[in-house]
């Protein structure tokens, strides 16, 4: 059983990624949780291109960690065409080490997943410590793992995505996975087909957090959990959720 994981540089080509993600949803939860003061510090660790940094950048002072230097161009180019001036860093989220301290630190759309053992996503944990101020509140979404889902999953190959890019290009996504037992790792296998043709198979690795797992890392790092819930909606998390997010203090 191999102990490499990995996201495949396709996942990290801006217009492959924007044209896939769309969707807004999660935008209004957490606008809903910014700080009514203006002058508050705002972090948002895996911000990719973007996607939710530029529209809360027009509401608070925002900063943007990714390790990506092409989504983070992306992102920069975004703020630019918007009016906006914002911070990015490209920085490892389980070592970073800024001067500042935030009112607010959020891990938005599912990024835990990419910290693949629980020293990871501990140095992690850390990190958000060290730079949430006191009082300060921490937000995580993540998936509520779905067993059932996996075991149909693994059965064959299914489209998950067909769409057209900014730049043009016509893209279609097949998936296959296999979940590792031993370290809930989902190995997840992208089939990119670009105009029509077969580009390239890529892994999108993801390790699975069970709810009283994540709930007890939680705690152990004296975050305490003021809401747990199961959608944006803010229904609260049960059984059936497809998500599990957080509001920490």
């Amino acid at each position: 059983m191999s102990t490499e994981y990995k996201v495949g540089d396709l996942i990290y080509d801006a217009d492959i990624y924007d044209g896939l993600n769309t969707f807004l949803s999660d935008l209004p939860f957490y606008k809903k949780w910014l700080p009514t003061n203006k002058s508050a510090k705002i972090l948002e660790l895996c911000c990719g291109s973007g996607r939710l940094t530029i529209p809360l950048a027009k509401e608070c002072n925002i900063c943007g960690i990714d390790n990506s230097s092409s989504m983070l161009e992306r992102a920069k180019i975004k703020a630019e065409k918007e009016g906006l001036e914002i911070e990015f860093i490209e920085a490892d989220i389980r070592t970073l080490d800024i001067p500042n301290k935030y009112d607010l630190i959020f891990i938005p759309f599912n990024s835990i997943h990419h910290l693949y053992t629980n020293q990871d996503l501990f140095d992690t944990l850390n990190v958000v410590k060290k730079h949430l101020k006191k009082d300060g509140l921490f937000l995580l979404d993540c998936y509520n793992p779905n067993i059932h889902y996996i075991i149909e999953a693994e059965k064959g190959l299914n489209n998950i995505a067909e769409y057209t890019t900014g730049d043009g290009r016509e893209v279609l996504i097949k998936q296959t996975m296999h979940y590792e037992n031993a370290t809930q790792i989902n190995r997840i296998e992208w089939h990119y087909f670009i105009n029509g043709k077969l580009h390239s198979t890529q892994n999108l690795d993801m390790r699975m957090y069970f709810p009283q797992e994540l709930d007890e890392y939680l705690k152990r790092f004296e975050f305490k959990i003021i809401h747990k819930f199961g959608s944006f909606e803010e229904e609260i998390f049960n059984d059936k959720s497809d998500k599990q997010i957080f509001v920490c203090k």
